[in-house]
């Protein structure tokens, strides 16, 4: 299964934060969840995938093509849709099918309609009047509408109705049925990324911090409670974080059946994708 998107050792660097030797790829037929606090740079990794703004290091391949040598012919295949909607409100939906009519080569005016009609988007209406749900909607169609292979999503979930989440990650999972499509999803709503990622990348502070398929990562890592005197007994090397409380301390474990063998007395219970990011954004690091 070939690569759609891959990240070698990606940097870039502002006053007061830097990406640091950012690695991750994602393979044709799946989804990729990127998660982290506010600030991680997951932003910042998006839009230099999208040549929005140019990194200082490393490379990045979108569909095999290296970005930004060949960006203007990559595109062609590549849908995006940001966290604001970027049409103007003075705009109808009938008036972004021409305009973006000629910018794209694979632009399909029927499809396009299609998506309008499936998401019950007035054509008439200017994008002013839409709600932010609406918003969203729009742009994934506009994204849709020329054929792509690629979606690059950046909180295309955020501030949406349960109902309205549902009917995009449904559009998201059908997207990937051909293995020659591939979805980066950037997202806060780890929930989501449950239900339909197939792996995971999380960046912390600029950096890497875990990258793997998600099964595997909700499978292997677990969360333990433990006593201050429990916390004497286990060895730095079988935990990963702690978090340390007025009533006790939990551990974050990175294979949770081999500690549970280890430590017999002590219960390893499963942990989400939001658990990790918690012991990783509050605990301390062993």
């Amino acid at each position: 299964m070939k690569n759609m998107i891959e990240v070698k050792g990606l940097c870039k660097s502002y006053p007061d934060f830097a990406l640091k030797h950012v690695s991750f790829q994602v393979p044709g037929g799946s989804i990729m969840g990127l998660i982290g606090e506010n600030g991680a740079g997951k932003t910042t990794t998006l839009k230099s995938l999208l040549g929005l703004t140019r990194f200082e290091g490393g490379e990045i391949f979108l569909l095999g093509c290296p970005v930004p040598q060949r960006e203007r012919t990559v595109k062609q295949d590549v849908g995006m849709v940001l966290d604001d909607c970027f049409f103007h409100d003075a705009l109808k939906a009938r008036e972004i099918d021409k305009i973006l009519a000629p910018v794209f080569r694979n632009w399909d005016s029927g499809l396009f309609r299609d998506y309008l009609n499936k998401f019950k988007l007035p054509e008439k209406k200017l994008v002013k009047e839409y709600s932010r749900g609406m918003k969203m909607k729009l742009s994934l169609a506009a994204a849709l509408a020329h054929h792509p292979r690629l979606l690059i999503l950046d909180e295309a979930t955020a501030g949406l109705d349960p109902v309205v989440r549902d009917e995009i990650l449904d559009e998201f999972l059908g997207f990937i049925c051909d293995e020659d499509h591939a979805i980066l999803l950037s997202s806060h709503i780890t929930t989501d990324l449950e239900k339909v990622a197939d792996y995971i990348t999380y960046l912390h502070q600029g950096e890497v911090v875990l990258s793997d398929s998600k099964d595997t990562i909700l499978e292997e890592y677990g969360r333990v409670g433990c006593t201050a005197g429990d916390l004497t007994k286990i060895a730095h090397e079988d935990y990963v974080r702690l978090r340390r409380g007025t009533f006790g301390n939990e551990l974050l474990v990175a294979n949770r059946k081999s500690f549970a063998k280890k430590y017999p007395g002590l219960t390893v219970d499963r942990v989400s994708l939001e658990d990790i990011m918690l012991f990783v954004g509050k605990g301390e690091a062993q």
